[in-house]
């Protein structure tokens, strides 16, 4: 399996120790640096995901667990009327996002905050990095936004470029939560609770496209 690039310092961190200390006959303390480097080659595993093909589809933008699914609220949201699928992402989840939609990049806003656990609803003023992608003539925003643990958001896609329906543009480290932002018309296809896949999990279909 593939292992993301942002994972290489940490993962060096750990076995290089671990090589030394193993040398020097410290198994147990080798042991325990090993351990360490892979669980970071864990958290940073990439898979390659089968992505749905179909008009109007929107796929999670992260592997988690829905937290939320409906009505944005106009507190946290962009200006103007959405809806809104909120997906937490526990240490042990594969974290690498990509895109819900196929579309041109519009927007890309970092924001500044704090790092408060990303399922609590004072989140929403930690670290976030906004993007909104043109999709067929209507905006679609997600944002990746930091939690306890993770801090440092790695967002990998420029504003003006194009981006398939799926395509990895980034990862948050160690926790977090994606939100995502869709017209009104859009047909929510997930509830609260339910366990989503990055690119593959569809997540909403967009209006004048069939819901089934």
């Amino acid at each position: 399996m593939r292992i993301d690039r942002a994972g290489m310092p940490f993962i060096a961190a750990a076995l290089i120790p671990a090589v030394g200390l193993s040398a020097a006959k410290r198994h147990g303390w080798a042991a325990a640096f090993a351990l360490l480097g892979g669980s970071f080659a864990y958290f940073f595993r990439d898979p390659d995901r089968q992505i749905p093909q179909g008009a109007g589809l929107v796929v999670s933008p992260a592997d988690g667990e829905v937290m939320f699914a409906g009505p944005a609220d106009k507190r946290w949201a962009p200006p103007g009327d959405w809806q809104q699928v909120t997906i937490f992402l526990s240490p042990i989840d594969v974290h690498m996002n990509r895109t819900p939609v196929a579309g041109r990049i519009t927007r890309i806003e970092y924001k500044a905050g704090r790092f408060l656990p990303a399922y609590d609803e004072r989140s929403n003023d930690n670290e976030s990095n906004e993007i909104t992608i043109d999709h067929e003539g209507q905006p679609i925003v997600f944002r990746q936004v930091v939690g306890i643990l993770a801090r440092r958001i790695v967002c990998r896609v420029q504003e003006g470029e194009h981006l398939e329906r799926g395509q990895r543009i980034g990862l948050m480290k160690f926790g977090s939560r994606m939100d995502v932002f869709l017209p009104l018309t859009a047909t929510l296809k997930v509830t609260a609770g339910q366990r989503v896949i990055a690119g593959e999990t569809v997540i909403a279909v967009m209006g004048g496209h069939d819901a089934r």
